[in-house]
């Protein structure tokens, strides 16, 4: 640290004591952040054991749900109440959430488990990134945030291999069960070294109306992308409907946030510069990148013909160069102040790595494909967490309202981008299977009754068809999204670089 460093972060507590603090937000961000990459391995084992394969669809929809629409909430209660309590409740909630997973006998109370962490994952989230800014000033948070980044990509390689290992061993219910002790981990460590919240002199004052309507306009969203070209036609009433409610929503909602004293999110947000730049190269980036992230491992599987298991190690050279990437520009960040470069950079970056890809063949040698991906990864690693520094650093008084806002966004963006990816690519391999393959019903294979194993027991000639279509319907797709990211490194290069805070905010309540 910094000697400026030293002396903020020494007028409330010690360095020891903020590593410390540090671990237990790690233990609940790595908490949820697990909870995602390893759930989806054993979901189609889960449904099958609770005869509810045609509910599969609203188990992973009440999460994303369920967290979209508490991060906002969190975050300004957080800047108004104090953070300890909020976060000591997000992880009771989340643990319990796990557990009525874990125990659930039917489809109902799996969802309603579901639906439960997600409340309770959205605040781990959120309030981890608010609260390391309580303690640590803004020109030495890159290092922190950097390996908060490192967590996400280390759930990524664990999280698939560890739900495949409980679903083929111990049983699926460990899913939910591992997160007891981790949690009560996290819970502790709070518990010990969190200190108390400052006194409230004022009674806070809920933004009711902004919260629902945000809600409503977010459930909206996020319906229409899980369900839009899927469950319903883009052009069915129901579709129509939501998009009819989620732009009377939005509406409603920047008409109340100018008129109630404390909005959920605040206008002075979209009058900075920064943070209006930030958001939409998070949203932007969002759409794009999850969304293609989505369908890779898909690819692997139905392409190269690598097992689940075999296709999560494959993807460990992204989430390597993710990791390393973001603690290596964290720590570079916090010692010159200078960040604009680099987001910038790493969306240069992410765009290389998505052309390669959109060049991929079936006869693409793995080491080459590794490599597209760890290029992928670090392109990643250079943006993740410094756009919410940026966004933290321009509003350090309301610092979790501001970080909320900024990862609402993002995930809906993501949440877009997945139904965008998913109906680009379904749509490209409907027509290729169906002008390569026309006879296809007649030896018993369907589009959508194919599986890996499916495709790896057809005959050559078959075969070649079938993986030919995936390979031909999903590299379009990487190609189509490098406008996204175009678009997202020209407006990150507006950035106007503000210097970092060397003070922490005495605003600030924990």
């Amino acid at each position: 640290m910094n000697k400026d460093t030293e002396c903020a972060v020494s007028e409330g507590v010690n360095k020891r004591k903020v590593l410390l603090i540090f671990a237990g937000l790690l233990a609940a961000m790595f908490l949820a952040a697990l909870d995602q990459t390893v759930f989806g391995v054993a979901l189609p084992t889960i449904v099958g054991d609770l005869n509810g394969v045609e509910h599969m669809l609203w188990v992973t929809t009440a999460y994303i749900l369920a967290s979209t629409i508490v991060m906002p909430i969190y975050g300004k209660l957080g800047d108004q109440i104090g953070r300890k309590h909020l976060f000591i409740g997000a992880i009771l909630l989340f643990v319990a959430g796990s557990i009525l997973g874990g125990l659930a006998n039917d489809m109902t109370w799996l969802i309603i488990g579901r639906a439960v962490q997600g409340v309770g994952g959205g605040g781990l989230m959120i309030l981890a990134m608010a609260i390391i800014a309580d303690f640590v000033p803004a020109r030495d948070r890159g290092r922190y945030m950097g390996i908060m980044g490192g967590v996400f990509a280390l759930s990524s390689v664990i999280g698939p291999l560890l739900g495949g290992w409980f679903t083929e061993s111990i049983g699926w219910r460990w899913v939910f069960w591992m997160n007891i002790p981790v949690g009560a981990l996290a819970l502790v460590l709070a518990l010990i070294f969190l200190p108390k919240p400052k006194a409230i002199t004022n009674r806070p004052k809920l933004d009711v109306a902004g919260i629902f309507l945000l809600a409503m306009t977010s459930t909206a969203i996020v319906l229409i992308s899980t369900w839009g070209g899927s469950m319903y036609a883009w052009t069915s009433s129901i579709i129509l409907s939501l998009i009819t409610a989620a732009i009377v929503g939005a509406i409603a909602f920047i008409f109340v946030e100018r008129r109630v004293t404390e909005p959920v999110m605040p206008g002075a947000f979209f009058r900075d510069r920064n943070f209006i730049l930030v958001t939409i190269a998070g949203l932007v980036t969002g759409l794009a990148m999850f969304g293609t992230l989505a369908y890779i491992p898909t690819y692997m599987q139905m392409v190269t013909g690598f097992n689940a298991t075999q296709s999560g190690y494959l993807m460990i050279p992204m989430m390597a160069g993710l990791l390393i990437t973001s603690v290596v520009t964290g720590r570079i960040v916090s010692n010159t102040g200078h960040y604009k470069w680099v987001p910038a950079m790493g969306m240069g970056v992410v765009a290389v790595a998505l052309f390669l890809l959109s060049t991929m063949t079936p006869t693409l040698p793995i080491w080459q494909l590794c490599t597209y991906l760890t290029l992928m990864g670090i392109g990643l690693g250079m943006n993740m967490m410094i756009m919410g520094l940026i966004v933290q650093n321009q509003f350090p008084a309301q610092v979790g309202t501001a970080t909320a806002a900024n990862n609402y966004f993002r995930q809906l963006g993501a949440s877009l981008g997945a139904a965008l990816v998913g109906s680009l690519f379904v749509n490209n391999l409907k027509n290729l299977f169906t002008e390569r393959f026309p006879d296809a019903t007649a030896i018993g294979v369907g589009q959508n009754s194919l599986t890996p194993g499916i495709v790896r027991s057809l005959p050559d000639s078959a075969k070649d068809i079938v993986i030919s279509s995936y390979n031909d319907a999903m590299t379009p797709v990487f190609l189509y999204m490098i406008p996204f990211i175009v678009v997202s490194l020209v407006v990150l290069l507006f950035i106007k670089e503000k210097p970092l805070a060397t003070t922490l905010e005495h605003g600030n309540v924990l």
